[in-house]
């Protein structure tokens, strides 16, 4: 695991802060966060907050039995305190959070009264879907050119669990992957997701991160993407790979079966034909792309995805190039996108 630190966090502050003769007169401001992106890991129809909005302006949710739910803010410090202890003495950047559908309410003592006359003291407000990602800046890779940073994140969906019952498991998401700085991209494999974590305590989830962080290999990702990037897709096999993803979504359920699950639909699909024509980083500048080029155009597509599908989405773009990768050397399984 340690083989991967490109740039040892304790080794690169002793070197910034060396300082000799001019210490006495310097003053050391320490960065506490990454400067804001242009660029999102997810966009669709979410907006950015902040933790200290979900710490002091939502209310947390409850059972029928008023036993509190797992917040939003508990999930985000579970899984960066597990990788604070897993990844100890590097630096991490301030989680990136994403939100969506709201739910209002209001007080009891506000019944009755106009919408227009609440105060922001009888409002209440939490959020179905929250979604974040936190990057470790001191573990990088350079592929082709863009700088891969190893992020860390989850989803949480509350209208995947019973709120009108008992207190029971509450669901949760957590990956683990490489992002491209670049574009913010994240590139999920099987081993970076763990999509179906049942808990019902911030331990659990504490505990469920850390088994995530330990049975992840980086080195193995690493090898996927650079052997994506060696694996030459003309653009006459694009746009036949194109054609039977379109193809697929009329396909019958019993058809569908017989083919590589694809969860992208028109919307991603055409978003990765627009972004192979104009995409500033990933387009096609002659008669091919890379398989790498094909990987990001797919992710950048599924960034529109709303929160509790993303992860799936995102994942699934790898296991189709993988798949057409393995194609292209004579495995049959993918075979059916190549025509």
């Amino acid at each position: 695991m340690r083989d991967l630190v490109i740039m040892p966090a304790m080794a690169q502050r002793r070197e910034s802060l060396n300082m000799g003769e001019f210490a006495e007169e310097a003053i050391i401001v320490e960065e506490v966060a990454a400067p804001k992106r242009v660029n999102h890991f997810i966009e669709a129809n979410t907006q950015e907050v902040t933790l200290q909005h979900l710490q002091q302006d939502c209310i947390i949710p409850s059972f029928a039995s008023m036993e509190e739910t797992i917040s939003h803010q508990s999930f985000i410090g579970a899984v960066v305190d597990a990788a604070k202890d897993y990844f100890h003495g590097e630096q991490f950047d301030m989680p990136e959070i994403r939100i969506s559908h709201p739910i209002n309410g209001r007080i009891p003592s506000a019944l009755g009264k106009k919408a227009s006359e609440l105060t922001d003291k009888e409002k209440t407000l939490f959020y179905q879907r929250m979604c974040f990602c936190f990057e470790i800046p001191s573990i990088v890779h350079d592929e082709y050119g863009n700088r891969l940073a190893l992020s860390i994140g989850g989803v949480r969906a509350y209208n995947e669990i019973n709120l009108y019952s008992k207190k029971s498991v509450e669901r949760f998401k957590i990956f683990i992957g490489f992002r491209n700085r670049v574009c913010s991209n994240l590139m999920l494999t099987t081993d970076g997701l763990q999509d179906k974590i049942e808990v019902l305590s911030v331990q659990e989830l504490y505990a469920a991160a850390l088994n995530l962080f330990h049975a992840y290999n980086p080195s193995k990702d690493l090898h996927l993407l650079r052997t994506l990037g060696q694996m030459s897709i003309s653009t006459s096999e694009f746009c036949q790979i194109i054609g039977r993803m379109r193809l697929y979504q009329a396909l019958t359920p019993n058809q569908q079966k017989r083919l590589p699950r694809l969860l992208l639909g028109d919307s991603q699909i055409n978003a990765a034909c627009r972004a192979f024509v104009s995409d500033a980083n990933f387009k096609s500048t002659g008669d091919s792309i890379t398989g790498w080029q094909l990987l990001n155009l797919l992710n950048g597509s599924v960034k529109s995805s709303y929160i509790d599908n993303f992860l799936e989405k995102n994942l699934n773009c790898t296991e189709f190039v993988q798949g057409i990768q393995r194609a292209k050397l004579g495995d049959s399984e993918y075979a059916w996108f190549l025509g």
